[in-house]
């Protein structure tokens, strides 16, 4: 593990501890921590990515916590959008489109195989805004056939919590690994200066949504 990444994955569980994670999950502080601590041994197996510059719309990895540890209802809330200043003070807000209850009626696409794990690596990630402007079901085999795979909503938050700096203004991202058995994809966009869940049609182009994937999942 270079220093760089053992650095960032700190700073990641660090966040994650500091949002409360541990208090939504029932949970104290030293077991998140124990938690995901093992999974900083994956690290070492992708070493071309976590060895590399960061490059904008990308993120070299993120750390995951599932809704079988955390609800999304009560994450979204917490993030943020990048700023000059900072981290912005306005919350997450879930889309009046979602009904209360609606985001557990998504389920990861059954192809993608999610670690059966509470906490996970999603690795090598990008937000994919060279699919802006092209409809969720055209973009999603260009991704297969690069050997990626797409985010769902637990990635998204995910991304959207470790690196803020990714969900900008014009170049936010469908997640179009969770679905739920329609036509409808959620996604990540700004709106009223902070950031919302909601969805769009699969059949649908945005020329501010591109599709957001990773190359790999690393879990214990």
């Amino acid at each position: 593990m270079t220093d760089a990444a053992r650095t960032e994955f700190h700073r990641q569980t660090d966040r994650l501890v500091e949002l409360g994670y541990p208090a939504l999950a029932g949970i104290a502080e030293e077991e998140l921590r124990a938690l995901v601590a093992p999974l900083a041994e994956q690290l070492p197996d992708v070493p071309d990515v976590l060895g590399s510059a960061p490059t904008e719309g990308r993120a070299p990895f993120v750390l995951v916590i599932t809704r079988d540890m955390v609800d999304p209802e009560a994450t979204v809330p917490l993030l943020r959008l990048m700023g000059k200043r900072g981290l912005g003070s306005k919350p997450g807000v879930i889309d009046r489109n979602h009904a209360e209850g609606d985001l557990a009626t998504y389920h990861p696409l059954e192809e993608l195989e999610l670690p059966d794990a509470r906490a996970y690596l999603l690795v090598d990630v990008e937000r994919g805004e060279e699919f802006c402007n092209v409809a969720p079901e055209q973009a999603l085999p260009v991704i297969r056939d690069r050997g990626r795979t797409p985010l769902t909503i637990d990635e998204g938050i995910a991304l959207a919590t470790h690196a803020p700096h990714l969900l900008e203004k014009n170049k936010c991202f469908m997640l179009s690994g969770s679905r739920r058995g329609d036509r409808r994809v959620p996604a990540l966009w700004i709106s009223q200066n902070a950031p919302k869940l909601g969805w769009c049609w699969d059949g649908n182009p945005h020329t501010w949504l591109g599709v957001a994937s990773a190359g790999a999942r690393r879990s214990v």
